[in-house]
């Protein structure tokens, strides 16, 4: 099954790499920890409008999610540990993303991926 192109939306991804610890403006590390992200990544996918029935009897019924992304192409490397920007274009402050969602979960099937998101504010 394949997703119609005039059904896709752009979107962009960071992938989670870890944690580093930071630094202070001498170069000492400050013993923070805070997370590590590749840089964006853009990709087209089916993105719902809003969470419905169909979808949540898709990841069970007790994980709260507000969109579904859709996508037809299984090699896909977004994981539950990455961010998102699907309602805006990724903008940085202070060197931190400020992303709109977060993966909930992921549910392979055949021929299609379904990942849940969620709204998140960050600021």
């Amino acid at each position: 099954m394949k997703i119609m192109n005039r059904n896709k939306r752009p979107f962009w991804y960071l992938l989670y790499q870890g944690t580093e610890l930071g630094k202070d403006a001498g170069g000492y590390e400050t013993g923070e920890k805070s997370v590590k992200y590749a840089g964006p990544v853009k990709m087209e996918a089916n993105i719902s409008p809003a969470a419905g029935y169909a979808q949540i009897q898709q990841f069970g019924q007790f994980i709260s999610y507000d969109k579904v992304i859709i996508t037809d192409d299984m090699t896909c490397p977004i994981d539950e540990n990455a961010v998102l920007f699907i309602d805006k274009k990724p903008e940085y402050k202070d060197g931190r993303p400020l992303y709109d969602y977060v993966v909930k979960q992921i549910a392979k099937s055949l021929n299609l991926v379904s990942i849940a998101v969620s709204k998140v504010n960050v600021s």
